[in-house]
């Protein structure tokens, strides 16, 4: 094993530590209140940026304010949202596996985090550096980032691949 496996290994055991810390529980609401607010400031962007016509007179500055305020607005809902979740985990007694299980999502997450990594190094001149072919664990997230990218509609695709 060289460095970059080391490296690989890290970021999946910080990633499991974390969700460790956190739970199941509060790591798929964190990931689904994160979707949700980039969804909100995506479809909503406009008629909140119309609100702020009375205090923003610029229309850049009206919109990127309309996108901070839904985030954190999502965000900050999910984290009342989460907040709650927890104490009724922390009721049931059932801490101990929601924790185990949030290690094994953590642990997922940083293996996709380094497929997507791997996915993007694959598309510059690094992969071609020695170090890359004398990994042992690159080419299993090179075989991971493939089959994630097989779940991508082919028009996007082809857009990643024309970089």
């Amino acid at each position: 094993m060289i460095w970059v496996d080391y490296v690989i290994i890290g970021v999946i055991a910080l990633s499991a530590i974390i969700g460790l810390a956190r739970g199941l529980i509060r790591e798929v609401l964190a990931l689904a209140v994160w979707v949700c607010a980039l969804l909100a400031a995506w479809f909503f962007y406009g008629p909140v940026a119309t609100q702020l016509e009375p205090w923003i007179a610029t229309p850049s500055v009206r919109l990127g304010a309309a996108v901070i305020i839904l985030v954190f607005g999502v965000l900050l809902l999910g984290a009342l949202l989460g907040w709650l979740l927890s104490m009724l985990v922390d009721a049931t007694g059932l801490t101990g596996t929601d924790r185990l299980l949030g290690m094994v999502f953590g642990a997922g997450r940083g293996a996709v985090v380094v497929a997507l990594v791997v996915f993007l190094a694959a598309l510059t001149p690094i992969v071609e550096d020695p170090w890359w072919s004398q990994s042992q664990l690159l080419p299993k997230f090179q075989l991971l980032a493939d089959l994630m990218l097989d779940l991508i509609p082919p028009e996007v695709t082809e857009r990643i691949k024309s970089f």
